[in-house]
């Protein structure tokens, strides 16, 4: 957990050396109040020093703005480095302190996502905010994949998707009765109709499972399937089929065109972030498993030179459980059926923002170390000061 590491106590009558001990700060507060069992008060700022004079200084009989100093105990702080680092301390603590109301504080709504819902005998792909997960907060009834910046891009990109496939978009109750009318995606082909029988359950679930593929693999499954299927053609001069094959590759690569990288199977969602911490020479780690958020690692720079191990093997100590330093735990103890949702909710809100501060970097069959050292040389590098112009 984040932990508020640094704290004072208030003194209403001494408020000097109070704040001039306060660094100007980006960071997380929490300003306990003298009256037992009163709910603490917990604010993020990127000017702690300025933030508290308005909060804790002299009351102005004048102003309306919310002053403390009459109530106020002490306070607790954590300095943060980055907009990420601050938004999960935050987090953590504002679910910690108010379990009730701490999505509202925080605006948090769970990320959109596509859901093909397997427990269905003909599931269908649509989109959603809601994630079933297991009692180990595994997503569980089905295959998850985003997040997506919007529920307005993931139903744009889940509707260039199901032009390639013929899996049903209605949400009616299948009976398969051959009196049933169909719809108009069956009168265009663009679905295998089981409502009235139209196929086979065997041929509806092979083309579900066809879909499954194409999102797990990012598209590359059907990619290559029909490229296979186009290079056989041209060497039976089939130019004909050739030509129309290649016009599905085309239409492919036009689906996945602007595809964020962050948009995958939800499952397979295993990546790190690198961020500044308020720290010198210390990068802030934050691992993603599966999804979900892990207990953050702070890798200090200047200390590697005392240090038995590498900076790469710390890294890999870290994203591969190999070392009882770092926690292979979520970053909270306990699991609730929303909070894969809400970690979602916090990555995608970091990854969609512009600018966005830090870097991200992606598991394949390995972790790319040499590149994820190259990245912390770059956020440890003072910042480039424009020239002054005369």
């Amino acid at each position: 957990m984040l932990e508020l590491d640094s704290g004072l106590r208030f003194d209403a009558l001494q408020t000097t050396d109070f704040f001039s001990v306060l660094p100007s700060k980006p960071a997380v507060c929490l300003i306990e109040l003298q009256e037992a069992g009163a709910e603490p008060y917990l604010i993020r700022t990127q000017d702690l020093q300025r933030r508290l004079q308005r909060l804790l200084g002299p009351v102005d009989p004048m102003s309306k703005r919310l002053n403390l100093s009459g109530l106020a105990s002490g306070i607790h702080y954590r300095l943060t480095g980055s907009a990420f680092e601050q938004t999960f301390a935050y987090y953590l603590h504002a679910k910690q302190l108010f379990p009730k109301r701490y999505r509202a504080l925080m605006k948090l709504r769970p990320a959109a996502v596509l859901k093909v819902n397997l427990r269905n005998p003909y599931p269908r792909c649509y989109v959603t905010r809601r994630i079933a997960v297991d009692s180990a907060g595994a997503p569980t009834a089905g295959i998850y994949y985003g997040p997506f910046a919007s529920r307005k891009l993931a139903e744009a990109f889940a509707e260039k998707a199901l032009d390639l496939f013929k899996v049903r978009r209605c949400q009616i109750k299948i009976r398969r009765d051959p009196t049933f009318p169909g719809c108009i995606y069956s009168e265009m082909k663009m679905c295998l109709a089981p409502c009235f029988a139209g196929c086979t359950d065997e041929e509806y679930k092979t083309e579900v499972h066809r879909l499954v593929q194409f999102l797990e693999s990012s598209g590359s499954s059907l990619r290559s399937t029909i490229e296979q299927e186009r290079e056989q053609a041209s060497e039976q001069l089939d130019f004909e089929r050739a030509a129309a094959l290649h016009k599905k590759v085309e239409k492919i690569d036009e689906a996945l065109r602007g595809q964020p990288e962050l948009a995958r199977r939800i499952q397979d969602l295993n990546a790190v972030i690198l961020q500044r911490t308020a720290e010198e020479q210390t990068i802030g780690i934050f691992g993603i498993r599966g999804g979900k958020l892990q207990e953050p690692y702070f890798l200090r720079f200047a200390e590697l030179a005392s240090q038995p191990r590498s900076a790469e093997q710390l890294f890999r100590d870290y994203l591969e459980g190999n070392s009882a330093e770092v926690s292979e735990e979520p970053a909270t103890s306990s699991f609730s059926r929303d909070e894969l949702g809400e970690h979602l909710s916090l990555i995608s809100r970091w990854y969609y923002s512009n600018p966005r501060e830090g870097e991200i970097f992606f598991r394949a069959k390995d972790w790319p170390y040499r590149r994820i050292l190259r990245a912390c040389s770059r956020l440890l590098a003072p910042p480039e000061q424009e020239p002054r112009q005369e």
